[in-house]
């Protein structure tokens, strides 16, 4: 399963964002540091085209794909130095994939602001400033345990020095390390760290409700969209205290509710669907008499792999995969005149799983 923190300075929104995303009751209050321990919720993923195979295979049971998100406690200014129990804190950032850094965009005087003062970009550098830190402390402690073997030529500390101070003269020089050109072996190895600046970054403009209609009219905003243009990351405006009240609704009364407002889905819907395309995620079906199953999947994945995510065994035994694209299947209606006009697919170890891909694997262990 994938996994997003949510992050940001205390009483930015990220409670409030988090219980409505999850419907759970993670602690939301005007207090510094109200969460300490991690809110861990599973997201159910929309996606219209599960609705459409249930009509056709009319299962006993649809099931969509899911999605982590961990409401991880306000960082403040010197967080890497064990500020706000921010050593804490930023260890269970590591242990995510992707990064949701909520700013404040909206003033309220009745919540305070850790720095006295509405500035989202400033909040951004502040955050941008203690993963830089942290990174830097443990590049440091890494290349130091590594001088030892480096001096006796052990081929892979010297590899892992390489990449490491070629991560750490960018940062340096203030750069960005995710655009390092590094071969498949290198890749693996700085998975293996856990940097904090090469996750992957959307980030959550919290509005005020007024703002959802028109959010040109939002100078917080506005400056946001500017920022980011020169930075490697993803932008996203929700209202948390709007979608809040959206979770709490019925189906039928959260479309009227957000037709009011101007919204064709949620900000949650929309987050979602960026964390995916930040992540490179796709999904495909398994679909039958019992069960319609969505799956993620990371882009580029093979067949056998994709196989692995239902159960170790198929990627184990793996012999071929069943494969019907879904938008064929909507043309013809049913699985069985689909095959007949050609378009089912016995596709091997070698096959690149493709986004709505519906697939029986075979295998045999």
């Amino acid at each position: 399963m994938l996994r997003a923190g949510i992050v940001g300075l205390p009483n930015v929104g990220k409670s409030t964002l988090f219980n409505a995303m999850t419907k759970a009751e993670a602690v939301a209050t005007s207090y510094m540091f109200s969460t300490i321990e991690p809110n861990v919720g599973i997201v159910s993923v929309k996606d219209d085209r599960l609705a459409v195979l249930q009509n056709i295979y009319k299962p006993k049971k649809v099931t969509p794909t899911t999605f982590e998100f961990t409401d991880i406690a306000g960082l403040v200014s010197g967080a890497s130095q064990g500020e706000g129990l921010g050593n804490q804190f930023l260890s269970q950032i590591r242990e995510v994939d992707a990064i949701c850094q909520v700013v404040r965009c909206f003033e309220d005087k009745s919540v305070a602001h850790v720095d006295n003062s509405v500035d989202p970009i400033r909040d951004i550098e502040t955050i941008k400033l203690e993963l830089f830190l942290a990174d830097m402390d443990l590049i440091d402690r890494r290349l130091q345990r590594l001088e030892k073997k480096v001096k006796a030529k052990v081929k892979e500390a010297l590899v892992e020095q390489s990449v490491i101070k070629q991560i750490k003269d960018v940062m340096e020089e203030g750069g960005n390390p995710q655009t390092i050109d590094f071969d498949d072996e290198e890749l693996k190895l700085i998975r293996s760290f856990n940097l904090l600046v090469l996750k992957p970054m959307i980030i959550v403009a919290n509005i005020g409700e007024d703002d959802l209609q028109d959010v040109t009219k939002n100078p917080y905003y506005e400056a946001l969209e500017t920022y980011v243009q020169h930075e490697n990351v993803g932008i996203v405006y929700i209202s948390a205290k709007v979608e809040s009240e959206i979770a709490s609704l019925s189906d039928e009364e959260q479309a009227s509710f957000m037709e009011a407002y101007g919204m064709t889905k949620s900000g949650l819907d929309v987050l979602i669907e960026k964390s995916y395309a930040l992540l490179g995620l796709k999904t495909f079906f398994t679909a039958g008499d019992p069960e319609v199953r969505a799956w993620t999947f990371k882009e580029g994945m093979k067949a056998p792999a994709c196989a692995g995510t239902i159960h170790s065994d198929f990627e184990r035994g793996f012999i071929k995969a069943e494969t019907l694209a879904y938008n064929d299947l909507v043309t013809y209606g049913t699985q069985q005149h689909a095959k007949e006009h050609g378009k089912v697919r016995l596709e091997g170890k070698e096959y690149f799983v493709k986004d709505g891909d519906i697939i029986h694997f075979r295998f045999n262990v």
